[in-house]
C-alpha cells in the first residue's frame, strides 16, 4: 500500500482524547492530527518522538491531518488502523498470503453474527466460505532485539465478542481465521497480552479449541508506502 500524498514529517507533542494528536512541524507550526487509533497505543505514543501525517484537502473533513506514523527506537510504527484490513486484503489478492489462497472472491465488511461485521470474507464455489477477522498490532513493551509483539493493548470486550463469533462461523462449518497484521518489522515474535487482557486471552484459547486458526504477519512501514514481510512466529496460550 503506497501512501496517496506525501506524509509530512513532525514531532509528537501529545496524544489526548483518544483520537486527537498535537504534532509539532519542521517549520515550528502546531497541527492537530487525527489519531485513527482507539487504542491504548501503549509503547508507542512517547512524546518528543519523530511522527508522520498525513494531510487531506476533503472539505468534509473536520481535521486535514491524520497520524500515520511514529517512531520508536529506530524502527516505524504504522497506528492507523484504517489500514490493515486494506493490506491484508491486498496481500491475499496479490497470493502472499498462502493460508488463504485459492478463492474465487473477496468481500469487505460483510454483516455476519450478531450485528458485527467480518472484516474479509473470502468465498469460492465448492469450499466452506472464510471469515477473515484483522487486528492492527503496534505494541513493544520489551525494546530489546528479542522483544515481542504483543496484542492487545487494552482490555477489549469487542475482541473478545470477534472470537465468540468466530468460532460460531466454525460451528456452521466455516472456516475463521483470526489474522494480526503487524506494522512495525523489528518483532521476531508474537504473544498474547494476557496480563492486560486475561478475558481475551482466553477467549482466544477457546476459539482455538472451537477450531479458529490464527495467523499472524509483519509489514514494513515507511513514509512512503507500507508492504508485507512475511508471517511472523506465534507464542500462544493454550
Amino acid at each position: 500500500m503506497k501512501f496517496e500524498t506525501p506524509l509530512i514529517k513532525g514531532t509528537l507533542i501529545r496524544r489526548y482524547k483518544r483520537f486527537l494528536t498535537d504534532v509539532s512541524l519542521e517549520d515550528g507550526s502546531v497541527v492537530i492530527a487525527h489519531c485513527a487509533n482507539s487504542g491504548s497505543m501503549l509503547s508507542v505514543k512517547p512524546e518528543g518522538a519523530t511522527v508522520w501525517i498525513s494531510s487531506s484537502d476533503n472539505p468534509k473533513r473536520k481535521l486535514k491531518y491524520t497520524w500515520e506514523i511514529i517512531e520508536i527506537d529506530g524502527t516505524n510504527v504504522g497506528i492507523n488502523t484504517g489500514h490493515p484490513n486494506r493490506l491484508v486484503a491486498e496481500a491475499i489478492t496479490e497470493g502472499l498470503v498462502p493460508e488463504l489462497a485459492g478463492y474465487e472472491s473477496q468481500r469487505r465488511e460483510v454483516k455476519y453474527g450478531k450485528n458485527s461485521r467480518i472484516d474479509i470474507l473470502l468465498e469460492s464455489g465448492g469450499k466452506p466460505p472464510c471469515y477473515v477477522e484483522v487486528k492492527n498490532v503496534t505494541m513493544k513493551r520489551d525494546l530489546g532485539p528479542n522483544g515481542f509483539a504483543e496484542f492487545p493493548d487494552s482490555v477489549t470486550t469487542r475482541g473478545a465478542k470477534h472470537l465468540v463469533e468466530l468460532a460460531d462461523m466454525v460451528a456452521e462449518g466455516h472456516r475463521a481465521v483470526m489474522f494480526y497484521l503487524v506494522q512495525r518489522d523489528d518483532c521476531p515474535l508474537f504473544k498474547i497480552a494476557g496480563d492486560i487482557d486475561p478475558d481475551y486471552e482466553t477467549g482466544l484459547v477457546t476459539a482455538r479449541k472451537a477450531g479458529v486458526e490464527v495467523l499472524c504477519y509483519q509489514f514494513k512501514v515507511t513514509p512512503q508506502d507500507i508492504t508485507l514481510l512475511g508471517p511472523v512466529p506465534m507464542d500462544l496460550p493454550s
